[in-house]
């Protein structure tokens, strides 16, 4: 206990002594913590905004308007049972397209009357977002005239919203890259830092380093305040962002009532399993930082 006393004070005298170094090493850590913190929870619900979307995306097949129900039961096995990348087949007739449609455009389909232009569709689902254009193009074969038809000759067209999906891929990818990138510039600075005002501490404590080795102080004894040192940098920062965090989620997001449901998806990580990931973060990169300090400079 008398050594573990030893160790914290000279630790906190370190720290004392380079107070500037120590703040910036100590602000380093902060800012990287709350990135990680904001991070984590983007990334999530980018990808699960991905997911919801994706799981959106359709391809629409429309039968023509003379086929019959056995043309549509025909077609509809073909799509579950032998055609690639279907995750599911949902069958919309031609009075329930026209239902939809008149709730939401009653005005212009009273000019209809009893008229129904729509034709019976299948709303297929593919496994995969990208996986529409294989849906599409496995429907299809080539025509006598070098034009490509359909393999049903009752299948009057489809459509994919492949647009959309481009999008939202090319966004989340977007979001999880620049947030990474920014995440891991801060990473590297805060291990530099830390690095530098441990290196600092042991340049102005030189002299004390000979003594103790003079008068038979081991190698492990004397780096130990220096990697403390390090670490109480990264508590207190990791510490005050984690404490920042909590404010903001408390002050702000919780009182954002759309928001708060957001981030209450199944799929989101918990403010406390959070807490652990940065406390641990911040301890990590406390080590590192103190670890190449000591390994590059210290001579003992």
């Amino acid at each position: 206990m008398n050594r573990v006393t030893f160790f914290l004070k000279e630790a906190l005298r370190s720290i004392g002594r380079n107070p500037i170094p120590s703040f910036a090493a100590l602000m380093a850590v902060l800012i990287t913590t709350l990135v990680l913190g904001i991070f984590i929870p983007a990334v999530q619900l980018a990808n699960g905004a991905a997911a919801d979307v994706r799981d959106r995306i359709q391809v629409n097949v429309f039968m023509k308007t003379n086929a019959t129900k056995a043309d549509v039961q025909r077609v509809q096995a073909r799509l579950q049972n032998d055609t690639p990348h279907v995750k599911s087949v949902q069958y919309v007739s031609k009075a329930q397209a026209y239902a939809e449609q008149k709730r939401q455009n009653p005005e212009a389909y009273e000019l209809l009357g009893k008229v129904n232009p729509l034709p019976d569709t299948f709303r297929v689902t593919p496994d995969d977002a990208r996986n529409g254009a294989a849906i599409v193009a496995s429907l299809q074969k080539p025509g006598a005239s070098g034009k490509a038809t359909f393999v049903d000759s009752k299948i009057g067209s489809t459509k994919q919203s492949k647009n959309e999906a481009g999008k939202i891929v090319k966004i989340t990818g977007a979001v999880k890259l620049s947030l990474g990138a920014l995440g891991l510039l801060l990473i590297v600075a805060s291990i530099l830092l830390i690095s530098n005002t441990i290196r600092l501490s042991l340049f102005s404590r030189r002299r004390e380093v000979e003594v103790m080795k003079l008068v038979g102080a081991t190698d492990s004894f004397i780096r130990w305040p220096f990697v403390l040192e390090g670490l109480i940098l990264g508590a207190i920062g990791g510490g005050v962002a984690i404490v920042m965090l909590g404010l903001a989620k408390v002050t702000i997001l919780n009182q954002l009532e759309g928001v708060a449901n957001l981030i209450s998806r199944p799929d989101m990580i918990q403010f406390g399993p959070l807490v652990a990931l940065l406390v641990l973060a911040s301890i990590a990169v406390a080590a590192a930082g103190s670890g190449l300090s000591l390994r590059r400079f210290l001579r003992v």
